[in-house]
């Protein structure tokens, strides 16, 4: 045992030695090694102090200062922004993110261990296929975005086989840092996608990445390859979660073997026209977590099944303007969190169960068409923070928002909706709440006190354009936070400016439309030094001194006031950036008050002037800089343009002056131009070239006299929507090279010198919507043969040489409205198939050599617009058929709406905005007229100086919206049909030259607005009807029909019979009542015109006059059969015309045949220069030089004999 116990022991020790010298080795070496494991390699830590010694500190793109990234002192492993690995001590990670670096970046890639590369956010300005991305085989994450690399994507980067996440976006983000540091209007367009793939294409780029789960290229230029990469991405990156291809020139719908991608869950495609998306797109929704598709020209219905998906969380699909869709019923749970589908045509109503999205942060439904009321459980979204429904169509009342049910809300826009009822004192008072806009709505009533003002967090309040009443809250007043207030546009009791002295923070405040009390002390105002004054339609006479005291004031608007005498010399303060001082009455002088042509504004960049009485253009304007928007339109400005510095210049508008000479040269040499208005002036000469105006986007030239030929450079203006060179006198042929404008809207050349003839326009012109062309010299066959423009929407080429048949394909032109092809050479049948375009309102095909009959079957659909039909001067015959007059349905009804509410036709751009109003020449009441507007409501059927025969068919009598009717130089016959005086909207009625017989109906003295008839040369006979308007015509109405006899003829009936008698009990003043009309309709802007017809109803005014006729109307009954009572009644004025009336801005001249011993004008401060006359009773409107009201005006009388 013992042997066994020694033998146990000399095992045991050496064991034991041996374990004990092992521990002491680990306690003795373990801390050294862990220390070699940390240490930065010494070939590692030199290759990134060559890095830095490379690298510079560009905040504004040009070397500010060397760049000190690092502690030399310290371990590079320890560095900010670098990581090594545990083991060896190899930099694995570089992060130099947002740093404004530029420089060398070659160091970089001799670490070849590094895994993770972000140089994210700096101003490198320079090329990538330098480098050599191929010496980073190890690299998984590779962020380059937003530091202005641009040219092609090397294909080095597509051996970095084990990339898992790749980002080169938005590039031209950084470079419009670049763009605002330099001060650049314009961007350049090669800088706008600044990085591309070309070559290597993008499937070289990616085959090999098939570890790829994100790939980031937004704004990177993929437009080559836009048929291939939905494919490719399909096959060759099956790991992909996140596809971010926003901006890359992509075209054409996403193709459907995206679903093969079995990960994807965040795709977002913005700014690629794709118009729509695959049919099994459904099949991948499921996964999806986000989905962005802003501005991918998306129409047809939106899956609503997308919103209802169980993982989804952020869907924007805003800015697809023809996208439709409705929200549904959302279930509880629902994990959305940010919904934006803004600028959409989605309608119906937001549902209640909006309120079961208990994790919506963000709601965005702005500029839909969003109707009914907004419900009130979205007042409970506790975690809401923003929500937008502004222009939308909503109505009733505000939502019961209050602090417990929204805490988070900072940012509400209800404005420019129908919203209803008062403002809840609650609202000021949601304690997270900054942004609050109610603009533009119907709320009404005063605005209640609220507590807590001075702790209220709100930035920015929007009240104005309602109908509240009373004074401003003091609350208001007390609202610390508040920079942004704006009132104006409602009732509220008249104001002292001093009274937002307390708002310290203030800084842009908005009056417009108030009643201001300023008083001669206001120059010692205590005001905020704000940032921007609007002061619209404030009926000042002065301008407010307390401005001098605003030297931070950068936007000012002091325009449609009644500001008279001299400028001083303070407004004009250097801070200004934008200033409206447009339609008012200055006393102004040659020169303006500091006149120095070199007085600088260095920051001026918006200046209005229009309707200022200006006669010279200002020298000061010469040389300011910065300029980009200038209008002095309306003035009276002569001589010539002067030479300018105007290099930052986008718009410039001087129309309607009295300008001459040639236009200047370097008005074409300005690169930013983008808005071009010298129309109704005296210029001569040739359009100056516009080959350094790349950005045009409107040019308007017409009504000048200008001469010679087009200048070719127009066709490098590749962004032209507009050119307008109408009456001149222009001598060139058709400008077909044009037609390879991709975005030219507007080609107007009417009333010129062209000439030759026009070569077919196939595949030209791809987004043309008006082409006007009349009144010149053309000639030969018609260039539309295989003519696509399925946005044309307004061709008029009347007036010229043209010939040969109606080209067929006009009927692919779908949206066509007006087709004038007036006076040409035109030999053809009746165009028939022109019924298949459905929006077509006005037809003319006078003066041409259209031959044959017009039949129409019952059955056929018609023209459901057409309202003017012009067939006058050319060779049509057969008789009329039933199934003609049942085709023109415009003619026989109209909805009420339009009744209501007559417009004009022609085209707008934007909100409002419109460049051209289209126009039409019709022979009306004897005489040709050239209509410069076309009323919606205005019917004219012409189917003169033509072979019709046989009798004028009773059907007629459905066209009741008729006002012109001319059947004259035919062959009709037979009597004249009773049911004509059924067309009780008639104002022209022509029947003459024609084998009519029989006596003149007596039912058409109830044609109570027939203001011009012709029935001369017939073969009429019997008594001319006395009563009504038949009383009002002359001898040439009626002569030619030897068997006629009765007033006006010398030619007595044998026995005259007497006149009905007049009712002695209801006077036929009052009887008038019933044929009411609305007679002249136009816009406050110089001479008011235009005439529709409609009917309205009495207002005050008028009841006190008809009261007064009723007191007197029989001891001052007149006997003359040719009495006439013509009575003026104001009823349609909206904000503001009726204070045009006061001012004296409107007068309104009539004539009366008669002066009634009752009548009273109304009294001067509604009009001025009342004028009554004996004579030819006409109704007259004149505009003063300073009317500018944007509101309709309607006047309305009523007539009786």
């Amino acid at each position: 045992m013992e042997k066994n116990l020694h033998f146990l022991v000399s095992l045991f020790l050496p064991t034991l030695f041996l374990l004990s010298c092992s521990l002491y080795l680990v306690l003795s070496f373990s801390p050294s090694q862990t220390h070699l494991q940390n240490q930065c390699l010494d070939a590692q830590r030199s290759t990134l102090l060559e890095l830095q010694h490379g690298l510079y500190y560009a905040p504004n793109f040009t070397f500010s200062s060397q760049a000190q990234l690092w502690d030399l002192n310290t371990d590079c492993c320890s560095w900010n922004g670098i990581t090594c690995d545990d083991a060896l001590g190899h930099v694995i990670g570089i992060d130099l993110s947002y740093k404004n670096l530029s420089g060398s970046l070659h160091s970089i890639f001799n670490l070849h261990h590094l895994q993770h590369l972000n140089l994210a956010g700096n101003n490198f300005n320079i090329t990538l296929f330098q480098y050599e991305f191929d010496k980073l085989p190890n690299l998984t994450h590779l962020n380059l975005s937003n530091s202005c690399f641009h040219g092609q994507i090397p294909v080095q980067i597509s051996y970095l086989t084990r990339l898992v996440s790749l980002d080169l976006s938005y590039q031209d983000s950084c470079y419009l840092r670049y763009q605002q540091i330099i001060d650049a209007y314009y961007l350049p367009s090669e800088l706008q996608q600044p990085l591309k793939i070309e070559n290597p294409n993008f499937t070289t780029l990616i085959k090999n990445l098939r570890s790829l789960a994100e790939l980031y290229l937004d704004s990177v230029n993929i437009s080559t390859q836009n048929t291939k990469w939905c494919e490719t991405t399909s096959i060759v990156l099956p790991n992909l979660r996140v596809l971010s291809l926003s901006n890359c020139g992509l075209t054409g719908p996403t193709c459907s073997s995206i679903s093969r991608l079995p990960f994807l869950s965040k795709p977002s495609l913005d700014g690629n026209p794709i118009s729509y998306l695959p049919s099994n797109f459904l099949e991948i929704s499921s996964r999806l977590v986000s989905l962005s598709l802003v501005n991918c020209n998306l129409s047809g219905h939106f899956p609503t099944e997308i919103l209802l998906l169980p993982k989804i969380q952020s869907i924007d699909i805003s800015e697809n303007y023809d996208l439709m869709g409705l929200l549904p019923e959302f279930p509880l749970n629902n994990a959305l969190r940010i919904l934006t589908i803004s600028q959409t045509n989605f309608n119906g109503k937001v549902p209640e169960s909006i309120g079961n999205l208990k994790f919506l942060t963000n709601l965005n439904l702005y500029g839909c068409n969003f109707s009914g009321q907004i419900p009130s459980s979205i007042a409970n979204l506790t975690n809401l923070v923003e929500l937008d429904l502004g222009f939308n169509n909503f109505s009733g009342l505000i939502p019961p928002f209050h602090r417990s049910g929204v805490p988070n809300l900072s940012y509400l826009d209800l404005s420019w909706n129908q919203l209803s009822g008062s403002i809840h004192s609650s609202l000021f008072t949601l304690s997270s709440l900054q942004t609050l806009d109610l603009r533009r709505n119907q709320l009404v009533g005063e605005i209640d006190k609220f507590t807590n003002a001075t702790s209220s967090l709100i930035e920015y309040l929007g009240l104005s354009n309602n109908y509240l009443i009373g004074s401003i809250p003091k609350s208001i007043l007390h609202l610390s936070w508040l920079e942004w207030l704006y009132i104006g546009y409602n009732n509220f009791d008249s104001l002292k400016l001093d009274m937002f002295f307390q708002l310290k923070n203030l800084r842009f405040l908005d009056l417009s439309n108030m009643s201001l009390l300023i008083g001669s002390d206001n120059k010692s105002l205590s005001f905020p030094q704000l940032e921007g004054l609007t002061l619209r339609s404030c009926n000042l006479i002065e301008f407010p001194e307390f401005i001098k005291t605003q030297d931070k004031l950068d936007f000012l608007d002091l325009s449609n006031n009644q500001i008279h005498g001299f400028e001083p010399n303070w407004l004009w303060k250097t801070t200004l950036s934008w200033l409206d001082l447009s339609f008012n009455a200055i006393d102004f002088p040659k020169e303006f008050p500091f006149g120095d042509a070199n007085s600088s504004f260095p920051m001026l960049t918006y200046l209005s002037l229009q309707f200022y009485n200006i006669s010279t253009f200002p020298e000061f304007l010469k040389s300011q800089k910065s300029l980009g928007y200038l209008d002095l339109s309306n003035n009276k400005i002569s001589g010539a343009l002067p030479i300018c510095n105007l290099s930052k210049l986008w718009r410039f508008n001087a129309s309607y002056n009295k300008l001459s000479g040639p236009i200047p040269i370097w008005l074409g040499n300005i690169s930013t131009l983008e808005d071009l208005d010298l129309q109704e002036n005296n210029f001569s000469g040739n359009i100056p070239d516009f080959a350094k105006a790349t950005q045009l986007y409107t040019l308007q030239l017409n009504e000048n006299r200008l001469e010679g030929k087009l200048p070719r450079s127009l066709a490098n203006c590749r962004v032209l929507h507009v050119l307008n060179l109408g009456n001149n006198i222009l001598y060139d042929t058709f400008p077909l090279w044009l037609g390879k404008l991709p975005e030219l809207m507007f080609l107007i050349l009417r009333s010129n010198m062209f000439y030759g003839p026009i070569k077919h326009v196939k595949n030209t012109f791809p987004a043309l919507d008006v082409l006007d062309i009349a009144f010149n010299n053309f000639s030969g066959q018609l260039p539309f043969e295989s003519f696509q423009a399925p946005q044309l929407r307004s061709l008029k080429i009347g007036g010229n040489k043209l010939e040969g048949k109606l080209p067929r394909s006009l009927a692919n032109c779908s949206k066509l409205e007006v087709l004038d092809l007036g006076k040409n050479m035109i030999q053809d049948t009746f165009p028939f198939w022109l019924v298949k375009l459905p929006s077509l309102k006005v037809l003319v095909l006078r003066a041409n050599r259209f031959y044959g009959t017009i039949k129409f079957l019952e059955e056929e659909n018609g023209f459901p617009m057409l309202h003017i039909l012009d067939l006058a001067s050319n060779n049509f015959s057969g008789e009329l058929s039933v199934g003609f007059f049942q085709s023109l349905k415009a003619m026989r009804m109209m909805t009420d709406g339009n009744k209501a509410k007559p417009d004009y036709i022609r085209d707008f751009i934007g909100v409002g905005y419109y460049y051209y109003q289209d126009s039409v020449t019709i022979v009306n009441k004897g005489f040709e007229i050239f209509y410069k507007k076309i009323l919606t409501i205005f019917t004219c059927l012409d189917l003169s100086n033509n072979s019709f025969h046989g009798r004028i068919r009773e059907e007629i009598q459905n066209l009741r919206l008729l006002k012109v009717l001319n059947l004259s130089y035919n062959s009709f016959l037979g009597p004249i049909p009773l049911a004509l005086g059924n067309l009780t909207e008639l104002e022209s009625f022509d029947l003459s030259q024609n084998k009519l017989s029989g006596e003149i109906p007596p039912q058409l003295t109830s044609l109570t607005f027939l203001e011009a008839l012709n029935l001369s040369y017939n073969q009429l006979e019997g008594n001319i009807p006395q009563s009504y308007q038949f009383g009002t015509f002359s001898n040439d109405s009626y002569k030619g029909n030897p068997k006629l006899c009765g007033m006006p003829l010398t030619r007595k009936c044998k026995a005259d019979a007497p006149m009905p008698p007049r009712k002695e009990d209801v006077d036929s003043w009052v009887d008038g009542i019933s044929v009411w009309k609305i007679v002249l309709i136009g816009y406050g802007c110089g001479l008011v015109s235009g005439i529709s017809i409609g009917y309205t109803v009495l207002n005050e005014m008028g009841n006190k006059w008809l009261d007064s006729y009723k007191r007197n109307g029989k001891r001052n009954r007149r006997r003359s059969r040719f009495y006439k009572n013509l009575r003026i009644q104001f009823i349609g004025a909206l904000d503001g015309l009726g204070n045009d009336l006061e001012k004296g801005l409107l007068s309104v001249v009539w004539e009366l045949c008669v002066t009634p011993s009752w009548w009273k004008p109304p009294p001067e401060s509604q009009f001025r220069d009342i004028r009554l006359r004996y004579g030819s009773c006409m109704l007259r409107l004149r505009g003063g030089s300073h009317l500018q009201s944007p509101y309709p005006i309607i006047l309305a009388f009523g007539i009786d004999y």
